[in-house]
């Protein structure tokens, strides 16, 4: 491991140093490459990278921890003259051009030319042009601080700066900028008001109290930004329909103060415009008199005349056509409503609504005056909606590769039936299915696609909450609910252990915010079932192999013993297993103990699994659009299954088996509460770092008619969206040292940190740690190494650290990671940090998007 170490080490400090070299290659005489920027306030180094951010000049970008400008090397491996280069080269032999022109031709030479200097150029457009230190800059930078400061109070603050050539290395020079701050201003102790129109003035005073400017307070401008966000929002909801934020105006008296601000609110009159002329009237509450909505708009049709229209609890609705919807679909995602006053955010409320519904295009919504209203406070609303394609069609097809499949294609395909009942649902049938090549297939003999797995799916979404009982006043249409039903099968032929699989869920879901969003399966039913359970040893490999070992130990009569003597599968399998169960072959307690918790695992892993759940999910997104990278994201969800069918067997006096467990279908149901959550949080630096962080806690506690989770509940550990440095199933339970092919548990932590910078453009790096582990809990396991008993096995968080490296393609993220094993719990203590920490060992994981 030190020999890799050092062997990383050297390299890279030996491209630093070679790159370092020519930094300043484009870098002209009597000139500086700007190095760093230091800022020191009141003498006092600052690290607030909002302040940073004012300066107009920085430094050339470089990867983090190597300090290499990379994007900077690449500008200067540019050709600033190309063409003149290029000129200077071909006719410096006289014969050259002749020769190359014999060889090839005129036109291309030319190419030739074109070629180089299109290299060039786009060297220079990749690359990072050297940031050359420039007093104009330096100017505009000092402008910035000095107004970034006054916007805190620090009206009388100072600014100057010194540039400090590197003694060591030619061409290069820091920044430092000097700022004093001085004493800051704060409000002064009475506020004015200015407010022209009654109606404003009486607004205003309901909410005084929450206003953002108090008395005694130091200065700062973004109280003042929003405070005139807070009136204008509040004057926009409150039936101001002309109301504009402009209209919110401040005067600041700091003249012979005393370092106080007296504040004054100005809210003048309406201003209206009319041919030449400007007058003002006061402001006043507009009421809406008609919705009408316009079911089939489009560019096209628009001189066109209404065939089709409906009147529905005062909405007006539409269409070029024959109408297609029924009313109450559309005016139940439409939150401005006749006859109440115009609030800005019934607006939003119903973009949003009708955006969810997945039927339209984003909507048009405009206001306008009634005409023949001599108060002048009528609106009437007009919304125009563009239906989608009422049919789409997507196909997707794939090739790939895996331990299991030497070669798979793979493909799939939906249909959207938009509309299906006239009344906004949507009907979404999909299929999936696999052709595949493998040798461990149970059947290896058999033709070059030797394994497949199909399945489909059809889900229909309802825009409303479907319950016996009224809910609109717990969950209002504002709140976009809806409800799904899904129902899913997927059959695999001749891998694993040829599982079926049947699903069903019946959905609710609603917003009752921007950012929060729940989710409740009122039945999330699944049934799978094992078809070809007598080839479990075929591919739990590890089982398998430990099994053989125990069955050698023990000298047991093998069916073809030879100097390596296997057991047969099936039969002799199970065979061995019953005659160390039954005691029919003399084993010690700790070998039949291990052999009969290999049993009870085949037993789990291959017996049908009837899964009766409800959950509910709770989820807080602050994330406004996927270029937002400050955000964070709050997931909570509460799942039990099982109560419902064990209510029913005790109530109808249902027999158990003789293991003590109720069946339902022929099948032992699972019984079990599982609660999870998980956080995320994204830092954005400075537009090009980002700093995310995640942490996850679930437990999935057996209890009644279970003492085991199902394998599709249970937790695993590794892969390329988990801990990096191991593969998926790969890592745990505990300090077992992941000893079987696919290890699960019913308790999980993890824990993730990640630095993403750029490197150049779209291409990005990333530095991570990944912690975590799974553990057995208050279930069946007794295996002290893979059981959680408390704090203390907090020690067997395994730890990965790695690199990354990304392109962001636009609409998805290609990565590339590598997971180094960086405290690995699996081996003995005192040799599990860094024992593993070497190229050799590490995991290489491939993803789209970003884990977190």
């Amino acid at each position: 491991m030190k020999r890799d170490l050092t062997k990383i080490s050297l390299f890279i400090v030996f491209i630093g140093l070679f790159l370092s070299c020519n930094a300043v290659k484009r870098v002209p005489d009597g000139e500086y490459l700007l190095t760093e920027n230091t800022i020191l306030v009141d003498s006092v180094k600052i690290k607030d990278a909002g302040v940073y951010s004012q300066l107009a000049q920085k430094p050339n970008t470089s990867i983090p921890l190597i300090g290499v400008p990379l994007g900077l090397h690449i500008y200067n491996l540019a050709d600033p003259h190309p063409d003149s280069t290029y000129q200077k080269w071909l006719h410096k032999n006289p014969k050259r051009e002749e020769r190359l022109i014999k060889l090839l031709s005129k036109k291309q030479v030319n190419q030739i030319d074109s070629s180089y200097v299109g290299l060039n150029k786009w060297l220079q457009k990749s690359g990072d042009a050297p940031a050359i230190i420039n007093e104009q800059k330096i100017e505009k930078s000092m402008v910035r601080l000095k107004r970034w400061y006054a916007s805190y109070g620090y009206f009388n603050d100072e600014v100057d700066y010194k540039i400090e050539p590197n003694e060591k290395k030619k061409k290069r020079a820091k920044v430092t900028y000097f700022v004093t701050k001085h004493k800051p201003y704060f409000v002064g102790d009475s506020i004015v008001e200015k407010i022209s129109s009654p109606v404003v003035d009486s607004l205003f005073q309901l909410t005084k109290a929450k206003s953002f400017i108090v008395p005694g307070k130091q200065y700062a401008a973004n109280d003042f930004v929003n405070e005139r966000d807070r009136l204008t929002i509040q004057f926009r909801n409150s039936g101001l329909y002309h109301f504009e934020q402009e209209y919110v105006g401040f005067e600041a008296d700091t003249v012979n103060t005393d370092h106080k601000a007296n504040i004054t609110y100005i809210i003048p009159d309406r201003k209206i415009t009319k041919n030449d002329s400007t007058y003002t009237v006061p402001f006043q509450v507009h009421t809406i008199n008609e919705v009408r909505i316009v079911t089939d708009y489009s560019y096209e049709n628009r001189d066109e005349a209404f065939q089709d229209s409906i009147s529905y609890k005062g909405y007006k609705l539409f269409s070029y056509g024959k109408m297609r919807f029924r009313p109450k679909a559309i005016a139940d995602a439409v939150s401005i409503t006749p006859g109440k006053i115009y609030k800005d955010i019934d607006r939003r409320l119903t973009y949003n609504q009708i955006s969810d519904l997945r039927i339209f295009k984003y909507p048009n919504i405009n206001y306008s005056e009634v005409a023949a209203d001599s108060t002048g406070k009528l609106l009437n609303a007009t919304i125009l909606l563009n239906p989608r394609d009422r049919f789409t069609l997507g196909v997707d097809f794939d090739a790939y590769t895996s331990t299991i499949q030497q070669f798979g294609i793979s493909f799939s395909g939906n249909m959207i039936f938009r509309n299906i009942f006239r009344g906004a649902e949507i009907l979404e049938i999909s299929g999936r299915g696999s052709l595949g090549s493998s040798k461990d297939a149970a059947d290896s003999e058999s033709k070059f696609f030797n394994i497949s797995e199909f399945g489909g799916d059809v889900k229909l979404t309802f825009p409303r909450i479907i319950f016996p009982i009224n809910t609109e006043k717990l969950i209002p249409k504002y709140m976009s609910p809806s409800t799904s039903v899904s129902f899913g099968a997927s059959l695999q032929n001749n891998i694993g252990l040829d599982r079926q699989t049947i699903s069903g869920i019946y959905n609710y879901r609603w917003k009752p915010s921007k950012i929060l969003t729940y989710q409740i399966d009122l039945l999330n039913l699944q049934y799978v079932r094992n078809l070809n359970v007598e080839n479990y040893y075929n591919v739990y490999k590890s089982s398998y192999n430990r099994l053989n070992e125990i069955a050698q130990s023990l000298n047991y009569d093998f069916n073809n013993p030879d100097t390596n003597p296997t057991l047969e599968i099936p039969d002799e399998t199970e065979d061995f297993i019953l005659d160390v169960l039954n005691q029919n072959i003399a084993a010690d307690t700790d070998t039949f103990d291990e052999v009969l918790s290999i049993a009870e695992r085949q037993a789990r892993l291959t017996e049908n699994n009837l899964i009766f759940a409800s959950n509910i999910t709770l989820t807080r997104d602050t994330r406004e659009n996927i270029n937002d990278n400050n955000f964070s994201r709050l997931r909570l969800k509460l799942e039990s299954a099982g109560n419902v069918l064990s209510g029913i067997s005790s109530v109808a006096g249902s027999q158990k088996n003789s293991a003590g467990n109720y069946r339902a279908l022929g099948v032992v149901y699972s019984q079990y509460i599982k609660p999870e959550a998980e956080y995320i949080k994204h830092w954005d630096i400075d537009g090009k770092n980002i700093i995310a962080v995640r942490a996850f806690g679930g437990i999935a506690i057996p209890y009644g008619n279970s003492n085991s989770i199902p394998f599709t509940r249970s937790y695993f550990a590794g892969g390329a969206n988990d801990n990096r440095g191991w593969k998926a199933y790969d890592l745990g339970p505990g300090s077992s040292g992941s000893i079987l092919d696919f290890n699960d548990a019913n308790f999980k932590l993890a824990f993730n940190a990640e630095y993403r910078f750029t490197i150049l453009g779209d291409f990005k790096g990333g530095l991570f740690v990944d912690a975590g582990n799974i553990w057995n809990v208050l279930d069946n396991i007794e295996d002290d190494a893979s059981v959680f008993n408390g704090i203390a096995d907090l020690k067997e968080i395994a730890v990965a650290t790695g690199i990354g490296l990304r392109y962001d393609f636009g609409f998805f993220v290609f990565r590339f990671d590598v997971g180094f094993k960086t405290h690995n719990p699996g081996k003995p203590i005192g040799e599990r940090w860094f024992t593993d920490y070497s190229f050799r060992k590490a995991v290489y994981n491939i993803g789209i998007n970003y884990p977190f």
